[in-house]
C-alpha cells in the first residue's frame, strides 16, 4: 500500500504527453483514436487502449486530469497501485468495448478521452468512500465524492457532446460501473457498509447503459448553435442537408467497399446501399 499516487501521476503525464503529441500531429491523432472500422476490420486493436490518452483539447485534457489527480491518491493509499491500474485499465477498456457494441454498425465513429477510466476511479472511489468530500482549487468548503461524481458523468453524456467533439459518452458510463464493479470485488465488504449509495448510482447507470444499447441514438447530442438554431432551416436547408448527408455517407460505404470489398459491410450498411441505388434509378 502506498500514499504517493505515484501511479496516478504516471497516467496523468502520459496523458499530457500523448494528447499534446496528437494536438499537434494529426497523423498521430488518426492513428491512435478509437475508430469502429479500424478496430472491428483492421483489427487495431491498440486503439481501445491508445485512444484514451488522448484528447481532443486543452480543455478536456486539463477537466480530465484534474479529476484523475483528484481521485487517484485515495484509491493508491487505500488499495496499492497495482489495484489502481487494475481499475483503471478496466474501465478504459471495458468502456470502449461497450463503445464498439453500441456502434458496432457505425463503421466511422471515432471517440477519444480518458473520461471512461475516470469515471471508472470516480466511481471506485464513490463505493469505497462515498463520504468523501472533493475541495476545489484550495476552498474552504468541499462537496462530497457521490455528488461530484454524478455532476461529472452528467456533464460527460450531455456537456461535451457536439458534431465536432470525438468523445465516447457510452464509455463513460461504461467505465463508471466497471470502476465500481472492479472496487467492489477486491474490497466486498463496502457493499454492506455503502450499499445505499452504491445502489442509487449503480442503478440508474446500469439503466441508462440498457438504453444506449437498445437506443444508441439517444447519444446523438448535437451542438447548442444547432438546438438553438434549427427551427430558422428552411425546407430547402433541410432538404439539401439530408442530401448532402446521404452522400457522405455513401461516399464513406464505397470507400469501405474499395478497400475491404462488399463482405465488410454491415447489414444496415447494405441496405442503405441497396436504398440509394432505387434512389438514383
Amino acid at each position: 500500500m502506498t500514499e504517493t499516487g505515484i501511479a496516478g501521476l504516471l497516467l496523468i503525464i502520459a496523458n499530457f504527453v500523448i494528447s499534446y503529441t496528437g494536438f499537434i500531429n494529426e497523423h498521430f491523432f488518426d492513428r491512435y483514436k478509437f475508430e469502429v472500422d479500424k478496430i472491428l476490420i483492421s483489427k487495431d486493436y491498440k486503439r481501445l487502449i491508445s485512444s484514451g490518452f488522448l484528447h481532443v483539447g486543452w480543455t478536456h485534457l486539463i477537466f480530465n486530469m484534474f479529476s484523475l489527480f483528484a481521485f487517484s491518491v485515495l484509491i493508491e493509499a487505500n488499495l496499492g497501485e497495482l489495484k489502481f491500474l487494475i481499475i483503471y485499465f478496466v474501465s478504459l477498456i471495458g468502456g470502449n468495448l461497450l463503445s464498439l457494441f453500441v456502434h458496432r454498425h457505425h463503421g466511422d465513429y471515432s471517440s477519444v478521452g480518458a473520461s471512461g477510466p475516470i469515471c471508472g476511479i470516480i466511481f471506485a472511489c464513490i463505493a469505497l468512500f462515498p463520504g468523501m468530500g472533493i475541495s476545489f482549487f484550495g476552498l474552504a468548503f468541499s462537496i462530497p465524492s457521490w455528488l461530484y461524481g454524478i455532476v461529472y458523468v452528467l456533464y460527460s453524456i450531455y456537456g461535451i457532446k457536439s458534431k465536432k467533439d470525438n468523445i465516447g459518452h457510452e464509455a463513460h458510463l461504461g467505465g463508471a460501473l466497471l470502476g465500481m464493479t472492479a472496487a467492489l470485488i477486491m474490497e466486498p465488504s463496502a457493499f454492506l457498509e455503502n450499499y445505499f449509495t452504491i445502489l442509487i448510482i449503480a442503478i440508474p447507470t446500469i439503466i441508462f447503459i440498457y438504453i444506449i444499447i437498445t437506443r444508441p441514438q439517444v447519444l446523438l447530442v448535437d451542438n447548442y448553435f444547432f438546438n438553438t438554431h434549427k427551427n430558422y432551416y428552411s425546407p430547402d436547408h433541410q432538404y439539401n442537408a439530408e442530401r448532402n448527408e446521404l452522400q457522405r455517407e455513401m461516399d464513406r460505404i464505397l470507400d469501405k467497399i474499395s478497400m475491404y470489398g462488399m463482405e465488410s459491410l454491415s447489414r444496415k450498411e447494405k441496405e442503405k446501399l441497396k436504398e440509394y441505388s432505387h434512389k438514383i434509378r
